[in-house]
C-alpha cells in the first residue's frame, strides 16, 4: 500500500516534434512548461486502529495507596502496627475534634435539664445530654468539612458526618459520663472548682477511650471516625 505525498511542480524542459513540411535547416522551438510530478513512496499507511494481543497496562499505585495496602496487610497484634506516628497524629486530632463537638453538646444539656427540667430524673438527663452530645459533634463536622481546608458543599458534608463511626462517639460519651458521675455525682455546678476538675478529668477519659479504636480504623482502612 502506498501513500500519496503532496503533489510538486517542477520545470520540466521538453521539445516539440518539428512537423514533416518544415526544413531542417529552421530552428527547433523548445520552451518551458509546468507539469506536475506526483511522487509514490514505499512506505506503508499508518494503521488507525490496531488490536494488540498484550494484556492491560495495570494501573499505576501511588506511594500514599501503597502506604495504605501495607499498612493493612500488618497484624494489629504487633508493635509495628501501633507505631505509625503520622497515623496516631491524625487520630488525635480526629478523636479532639469529636471531643468538642461531644462535650459542649453534653454539658450543655445536662447543665440546661438539670436547671430547668429536675424531674427527668438523672438516667432521663444523662440519656439526653449524651444524645445531644452526639448531635452536636455532629453539627460541628458539618461546619469543619465545609468551611476548613475540604471545602464540601453542605449536603456533602452533612452526609460525611452523619457517616462518622458512631461506635467511636459512644464510646467517648460513654467514658466522660461515667467518669462524671463517679466524680461529681453527674451534678452540674458551675460555680465549684471540683467540678471544673472532675469535668477536665471527664474529657480526659472521652478522648483516651475511643483513641485506639480509632487509630485502628485509621491504619488498617484508611477511614478516620471524622
Amino acid at each position: 500500500m502506498f501513500t500519496r505525498r503532496p503533489i510538486q511542480t517542477l520545470f520540466v524542459r521538453h521539445r516539440y516534434l518539428q512537423p514533416a513540411s518544415t526544413s531542417p535547416f529552421s530552428p527547433r522551438k523548445s520552451q518551458f512548461t509546468l507539469c506536475p510530478i506526483v511522487h509514490l513512496s514505499t512506505s506503508p499507511l499508518r494503521p488507525q486502529c490496531t488490536k494488540s494481543n498484550s494484556p492491560p497496562a495495570k494501573p499505576r499505585t501511588t506511594q500514599c495507596q501503597h502506604k495504605q495496602n501495607q499498612a493493612s496487610t500488618i497484624s494489629p497484634w504487633t508493635l509495628e502496627f501501633w507505631s505509625s506516628t503520622p497515623t496516631l497524629k491524625r487520630a488525635c486530632i480526629n478523636t479532639f475534634r469529636c471531643l468538642v463537638g461531644c462535650t459542649t453538646g453534653d454539658f450543655s444539656a445536662m447543665w440546661y435539664l438539670q436547671a430547668f427540667h429536675p424531674e427527668l430524673g438523672m438516667g432521663g438527663i444523662m440519656g439526653i445530654s449524651m444524645l445531644s452530645g452526639i448531635t452536636t459533634s455532629i453539627l460541628l463536622e458539618t461546619v469543619l468539612l465545609h468551611r476548613g481546608r475540604d471545602a464540601m458543599p453542605w449536603v456533602t458534608a452533612a452526609q460525611t458526618a452523619v457517616g462518622m463511626s458512631m461506635i467511636s462517639m459512644l464510646t467517648m460519651e460513654l467514658a466522660e459520663n461515667a467518669v462524671d458521675f463517679h466524680l461529681t455525682g453527674g451534678v452540674v455546678k458551675v460555680g465549684d472548682p471540683g467540678f471544673w476538675g472532675a469535668a477536665g478529668v471527664a474529657m480526659g477519659a472521652g478522648f483516651v477511650a475511643p483513641l485506639p479504636y480509632n487509630y485502628w480504623r485509621l491504619r488498617k482502612w484508611g477511614r478516620g471516625c471524622h
